[in-house]
């Protein structure tokens, strides 16, 4: 006769930092009033990354979900909103295009926006994508809005994001979930316990302290000190399509308006990113080292800086790819230890919190069902390697050359399935995007064409419109969302409201 299977009354997060204390704040908020307890181990002395400051417009759920108020959120993380991201010199030097968050246009006909417009394109017209974007035109002047009004309003097609400091967001969400129940323990972790089944039993710490539990989260970062040093649950390397394995990372003062947007610029070996914070604008550049030396890529980030630097910079090493089991026995990694892709698109602290919401969705009643592990498991996997997917994009149809890095990147031979969609999106101006995936239609668009991109077909629903009527309602449309966007407050205004801050 089988052992009965053991239930999970405690559940341990080992790592603080934006990870440990998201995924403390969601499960003790999720479990309050259940009997289970949230414990959370982390040491003053181990470093945390902390540098993913820009997010997408899932955090805004996440905050939602915990019932975060967006005026607290703001003031104590020192936020801005992000409309989306500027690409610099991605397609080649000197030209940029821009990703938003939110739609194109107006879907006509039943069929998406920019069919009509690559329609308009046949036919002579040369306005760009991104005249057609709330978000872009709002971000240009430096405006922003929260999302409102019905479908028909330019308006209603916003999406946006946040810029925050990871510090201080790890603080907010430590002081909430200790507000709910946490417990915290300050202390190195030296063993890792296991029970007679392999199971993770408990942690040892450095002043002799111990700690059990019958669930743990891993959020130690890299290292992966319970899910890959303690239970080998294996990683798969994805250097290959994405070689940047080093960052450099530098604070300074902002010089200028305060813009709604990132910005990422292609550079010698790989690109740079500006994240303006209210007190400060984030900096780094990510790069191959087999490219650039770490001396010359830090070098080259602090000549470019817009203002002085407020630290000193701080240097990463990384090796993109993801765990093979991101759940092994009782287990689950969440964040760095999970696996890791550049942060291009953003997709750090959503890669975070997906994982946090997957496994409170899937959460076991009792520690040994394999079921929900594996379906956890493959859900994991296919969302990392549509995110893969969608970074390799941007450096595999770029034209620039001239530099060994872009060169090779460009050339590369990438995944079937990312062949096979930029194959039907140049055939058919198709976009047919995969379950689970995070990013929007209009996502795979702004890129691929921002980046160049030209299909060579679109939808035959198009023609139903003739060529006088189709370039009206596009020049309806183009105007309409202009009009609102001189019409909207500067960004600085906007979130000085938001905060409910009264100005001086």
């Amino acid at each position: 006769m089988d052992a009965p299977s053991k239930p999970i009354d405690r559940i341990v997060i080992v790592g603080g930092g934006t990870a440990g204390w998201m995924a403390a704040a969601a499960l003790a908020h999720t479990f309050n009033g259940s009997g289970k307890t949230v414990t959370l181990v982390e040491s003053a002395v181990i470093g945390i990354i902390g540098v993913g400051e820009a997010t997408i417009p899932e955090i805004l759920k996440f905050n939602a979900r915990l019932g975060i108020d967006e005026a607290d959120f703001l003031r104590e993380t020192k936020a801005t909103f992000k409309l989306g991201i500027e690409f610099d010199g991605w397609r080649r030097e000197g030209e940029r295009y821009f990703h938003p968050f939110g739609a194109f246009g107006l879907d006509m006909e039943g069929i998406a926006f920019h069919h009509f417009w690559l329609k308009a394109r046949a036919e002579g017209g040369d306005e760009p994508l991104e005249t057609y974007s709330m978000a872009w035109q709002a971000a240009r002047r430096g405006r922003f809005a929260h999302p409102q009004g019905g479908p028909q309003s330019p308006l209603s097609s916003l999406g946006y994001a946040y810029h925050f400091d990871a510090g201080l967001y790890a603080a907010f969400l430590r002081r909430f979930a200790e507000g709910q129940g946490v417990v915290r323990h300050e202390g190195k972790v030296v063993e890792v316990r296991r029970g007679e089944d392999g199971d993770l039993s408990g942690l040892t710490l450095d002043d002799g302290r111990t700690i059990e539990g019958d669930f743990f989260i891993d959020c130690t970062g890299f290292i992966g000190l319970l899910i890959e040093r303690t239970l080998e649950a294996g990683y798969e390397d994805w250097s290959r399509w994405l070689p940047c394995d080093s960052a450099v990372a530098v604070p300074c003062e902002r010089a200028g308006p305060l813009s709604p947007y990132t910005r990422a610029t292609a550079r010698e070996a790989g690109w740079q990113w500006r994240i303006p914070l209210q007190h400060r604008v984030g900096n780094g550049y990510v790069y191959a080292s087999d490219h650039i030396s770490h001396d010359a890529a830090e070098a080259a980030l602090m000549a470019r800086l817009e203002g002085p630097a407020l630290a000193e910079p701080r240097r990463l090493r990384f090796k993109t790819g993801r765990r093979r089991e991101c759940w092994k026995r009782n287990c689950v990694a969440v964040g760095l230890s999970s696996g890791f892709l550049e942060p291009l698109e953003s997709t750090s602290i959503h890669l975070i919190q997906s994982a946090i919401t997957k496994l409170i969705n899937l959460f076991p009643a009792k520690r040994d069902d394999d079921g929900l592990r594996a379906t956890f498991n493959a859900l994991m996997e296919e969302e990392f390697t549509t995110v893969r997917d969608f970074l390799i994009l941007h450096y595999k149809v770029t034209e620039r050359a001239g530099t060994t890095f872009w060169d090779e990147v460009r050339t590369m031979t990438v995944p079937d399935r990312l062949v096979e969609k930029i194959a039907l999106f140049q055939a058919t101006g198709r976009i047919v995007r995969r379950d689970h995936d995070i990013f929007a239609e209009s996502s795979w668009l702004a890129v691929a064409v921002g980046q160049g991109v030209k299909p060579t077909g679109r939808h035959p629903v198009s023609d139903v419109l003739g060529r006088d009527e189709n370039r009206g309602r596009l020049a309806a449309i183009r105007d309409s969302i202009w009009r609102t966007a001189d019409a909207l407050p500067s960004h600085e205004e906007a979130l000085t409201a938001a905060m409910g801050v009264r100005r001086g």
